[in-house]
């Protein structure tokens, strides 16, 4: 409540400045602004285990590594699919299908590990739905058959011998032969009940999804952006009196992964000795998938003790900056810092990604991890302290906050002649693209806050 009788202050201030004429003012009153930043404060914390993640994101995460310094990691897919609402059906017929292809699109560089070694992997026909929420410890062993099997491939996530076009795309893609008899039972269902293809929590009663799961190998996970099933049809039709065929090539986009349908990530990581050592010596460890969170207790009460102290009646806030210095951790993958942190409370952790919330810069923050400072920064953090200020009494709720690795996922809008376009948020997931751990040196956290306050003098 301090905060509004500063605000008051200034306002009858104001008020009564403008009332009075401006020689008798100048003669009666000085004032004085002053601008101060403490940066006294100190921030404590310590690694956590995140738990279960809700994993659901398009971005799905695909094979087994064990790197030293890190641990092993496996990671398998469930998924529904999001039917493609109309099928052009016309001129074809089921005995017209050539052939139909799983493809999995893998981000140039989008992988941990050796792009090299082969792996191996099994697609399975799930057989009944899929739950909802799903989190990443979902273990799908009832909800598929091993007869169910409909796919495999062996793949590297490089492109030797490839030609050229193929080499320079800015994606892998790995593709997965599926039965032309499963392409027809598609083919079949759509003409007798379209309309199914329109929902589809409806299309996922009749077929709940893919199982895609690892068979065999080691060494590397790749990181699948985009999953789509295509059917392929060949039709030759006989050239009447020329006693000639001519054949006619036709495709046709029958599915894909979607946000709207559910994905789910199914992780395990056993980390390693090094990691659990350093968590265990207090060392503020973040480890990403399914591995280490960090608490921290961040120092709203002590921030607005100094500012209640100090600052006197005519104050108004400007602005809470927090910095934290990281450290890569040495490894043999070349795992990376994960590349945001959102700064959320340890309370409102899972309810955020419950919930799908995006930052709002009030009570949840992000900070992108800047290769060249090697820090993540915190930088607008005014509102929370305008809104602390506002309470009769802090918490140790208020104070205790999780960090916690995130992915960002954005939309752009167009641009025109007059209207340059923007980016803005749409979502975020907790972070399961890649590998990713990083050690955050508290003990040289800095935290900046920085205020007005005017001194009046008669």
């Amino acid at each position: 409540m301090r905060f509004f009788n500063i605000l008051l202050g200034l306002f009858i201030f104001t008020l009564t400045a403008c009332d009075e004429s401006a020689n008798i003012g100048s003669s009666i009153i000085e004032d004085e602004i002053e601008i101060v930043m403490d940066s006294t404060f100190e921030v404590t914390g310590h690694s956590v285990d995140c738990g279960k993640i809700p994993s659901r994101t398009v971005s799905q995460l695909l094979g087994i590594i064990n790197a030293k310094g890190y641990g092993t990691l496996r990671s398998d897919v469930v998924t529904q699919l999001m039917p493609s609402a109309t099928i052009d059906t016309t001129g074809v017929t089921p005995e017209d299908i050539d052939s139909m292809k799983l493809t999995l699109y893998v981000p140039l560089g989008g992988y941990t590990g050796d792009s090299i070694v082969p792996m191996g992997l099994n697609v399975y026909r799930l057989n009944k739905q899929l739950p909802s929420p799903i989190y990443s410890d979902f273990n799908p062993s009832d909800y598929y058959s091993e007869d169910d099997l409909i796919g495999s491939k062996i793949y590297t996530a490089n492109a030797l011998g490839e030609s050229d076009s193929i080499a320079k795309l800015s994606y892998r893609n790995i593709s997965i032969d599926l039965p032309v008899s499963l392409a027809q039972e598609f083919f079949n269902k759509y003409k007798e009940n379209p309309e199914m293809f329109s929902v589809p929590s409806q299309f996922a009663k009749w077929f709940p999804g893919l199982y895609i799961t690892n068979t065999f190998g080691a060494g590397r996970v790749v990181n699948i952006s985009a999953s789509a099933i295509k059917v392929y049809y060949r039709k030759t039709v006989e050239i009447e009196d020329t006693g000639k065929d001519t054949t006619y090539y036709k495709e046709g986009n029958y599915f894909a992964v979607t946000p709207e349908v559910i994905t789910n990530n199914n992780i395990s990581l056993s980390m390693s000795s090094e990691l659990k050592s350093d968590a265990d010596n207090g060392n503020a460890i973040v480890v990403a998938p399914l591995g280490y969170d960090v608490q921290i207790t961040f120092p709203t009460r002590k921030i607005i003790e100094s500012y209640l102290n100090n600052a006197g009646n005519l104050s108004v806030v400007n602005s809470l900056y927090f910095e934290i210095p990281a450290e890569e951790i040495s490894n043999e993958y070349g795992i990376n810092p994960p590349p945001n942190l959102l700064f959320v409370k340890s309370s409102e952790k899972d309810k955020f990604f419950a919930e799908s919330q995006i930052t709002d810069d009030i009570n949840t923050f992000y900070a992108t991890y800047d290769e060249a400072t090697k820090k993540y920064v915190f930088a607008d953090m005014r509102q929370y302290l305008v809104n602390m200020l506002k309470k009769d009494e802090i918490t140790d709720d208020d104070e205790t906050f999780t960090l916690t690795p995130i992915n960002i996922m954005t939309e752009s809008t167009a641009s025109s002649y007059y209207y340059s376009g923007s980016t803005y948020i749409n979502g975020i997931t907790p972070y399961i693209a890649a590998p990713a751990m990083v050690k955050l040196n508290l003990n040289k956290a800095k935290v900046r806050f920085t205020y007005s306050k005017q001194t009046i003098t008669n």
